[in-house]
């Protein structure tokens, strides 16, 4: 019997600790694809202690990096590191090692991110002397050493311009610095040797992936969802810091961007849409594959209309309750369609705790504009097959995406749709199966949700298509089966560049 593939999937945020798209791609993942062992490697921003999906047979070990947590990764996670290791690499990580074998490729580093033409060759050996320094020093006695603080503030006064140092304040640099210190945890923590490191976002959960890249030539499969530099980029741009903060997050976003593309044997995405993005960044379009989201369509199906709604117009949406999902367009959109169908119900089911700041916005605004018994914030669902038969249609405002779930879920259970044009919706929706409208336009998608609450028969016809194009493209055993053979193609890859070494 052939061994079974070992893949450490690394994730950012998501799986298996948080719901949503990229959650419900990795545990489709995990879960039906065969002769494949996982083992995953959860980015976070503290300790997780219970995942929010059933942990499959296949999934062998599960290993946490918290990365914002007030303790040290080390302190409050078990890595198969003997304590008496850690004490001894602590009293090893002096200030003259650091000095002299840290300190000139973290200056490079610093200087490479703001560098106007990035060197992948310098930014590469930087981060492979950095995870080499590592291998036998502290990170903690290290990144908070006087030398580190020193050469970060020195190297900032020669690559950041004059005109824009002069407005840079000692907590704009204190930030900085512990930014820069969380974002490199990864590159100090140790992961297992596998066959293929399969990261899911292209950011810095790269940084386990070049560890076993370095290590043991490794191959690294990349999937892009929505765009990790373009959604770095607006809410980066959206945020309240201040201009030197922002240009730091979006060139060191770039930097990472740029590695993940030069080291990844292979990249996969979830729709075309993405490819001039990933082109633009560096990646080799001849090493792109699309493979689609797909679904269960025997799990989602038409179902009945609950009875206590079947007299009521409803429009559904499954979306995680942030920004990037624009849920105050929808709201807006609910006002627009009030006016001509005074009952209408809005039914939006997703995590409301994600970002509470925001979640409260969509309440005041719900509030404003006297929409309390139009709108509602139903909260995470069990149950995401029953969501879609509330609905006469299902919609979608946000301002990214990759190849949303919600979009081709709903088409499976033949429900019409009205998404905004982003990522890979109009590969998933066409005119035959709803309405494509320009992101944050209430107006327009407003209308186009009327039209379809006030025709039976062109909500029918467009319920019936939808359900027809996922049958015929976006299925489960596509995915499956796409990914099954990326994962072999990559291992046959591999052991013939091994043999050739060898």
């Amino acid at each position: 019997m052939e061994k079974k593939l070992q893949v450490l999937l690394i994730s950012e945020g998501t799986y298996p600790y948080n719901f949503g798209g990229v959650s419900t791609w990795a545990h489709d993942l995990c879960t039906k694809v065969s002769n494949v062992d996982f083992t995953i490697y959860s980015i976070n921003s503290g300790v997780e202690h219970k995942a929010r999906y059933p942990i499959g047979t296949n999934i062998k070990k599960i290993i946490q990096v918290p990365m914002w947590s007030p303790e040290e990764p080390l302190d409050c996670v078990d890595y198969d590191i003997k304590y008496s290791d850690i004490l001894k690499s602590r009293e090893f990580t002096t200030e003259e090692i650091t000095s002299t074998l840290f300190i000139p490729h973290f200056k490079k580093f610093i200087a490479e991110i703001y560098s106007e033409e990035i060197s992948l060759k310098v930014l590469s050996t930087c981060f492979y002397k950095m995870w080499q320094f590592f291998q036998k020093y502290d990170y903690k006695t290290a990144m908070t050493s006087k030398a580190v603080w020193n050469t970060f503030c020195e190297t900032l006064q020669l690559v950041v311009p004059e005109e824009e140092l002069e407005k840079v304040s000692l907590e704009d640099v204190t930030i900085a610095m512990r930014w820069i210190y969380r974002f490199l945890i990864p590159i100090a923590i140790d992961v297992p040797k596998v066959d293929i490191s399969h990261v899911t976002i292209s950011g810095i959960a790269v940084l386990p992936a070049l560890s076993l890249k370095y290590k043991y030539n490794t191959p690294i499969l990349a999937t892009e969802h929505g765009v990790f530099i373009r959604e770095r980029i607006i809410a980066i741009s959206s945020a309240d810091y201040s201009y030197f903060l922002k240009k730091m997050l979006i060139n060191f976003s770039e930097c990472i961007t740029r590695l993940v593309y030069h080291y990844a044997d292979k990249i996969t995405t979830v729709s075309k849409f993405n490819i001039s993005w990933e082109k633009f960044y560096g990646a080799n379009v001849s090493n792109i594959d699309v493979i689609y989201n797909g679904v269960d369509d025997s799990f989602f199906k038409p179902r009945p209309k609950p009875e206590h709604l079947k007299n009521t117009p409803t429009v559904v949406a499954a979306a995680r309750i942030f920004d990037l999902k624009d849920i105050l367009t929808m709201i807006r959109t609910c006002k627009v369609v009030k006016k001509k169908v005074p009952n209408v119900k809005f039914f939006v089911y997703g995590n409301k705790d994600a970002v509470p700041e925001y979640t409260k916005e969509c309440e005041a605004l719900v509030k404003y504009l006297q929409l309390e018994d139009n709108f509602y914030l139903m909260g995470f669902h069990n149950n995401p097959e029953l969501i879609y038969a509330e609905g006469d249609v299902s919609i979608l405002t946000s301002i990214s995406e990759g190849f949303p779930y919600t979009v081709i879920e709903s088409m499976s259970c033949a429900i019409p749709v009205v998404a905004t044009d982003v990522g890979g919706v109009s590969e998933a929706l066409d005119e035959k199966c709803g309405f494509i409208c320009k992101p944050k336009d209430h107006d327009e998608i407003g209308e186009r949700v009327i039209s379809l609450l006030k025709n039976e028969k062109l909500k029918k016809w467009m319920g019936e298509n939808a359900r027809k194009k996922v049958v015929e493209n976006f299925t489960i055993e596509n995915f499956v089966s796409e990914f099954e053979k990326t994962y072999e193609n990559l291992r046959i890859k591999n052991t013939v560049i091994s043999q050739k070494i060898a």
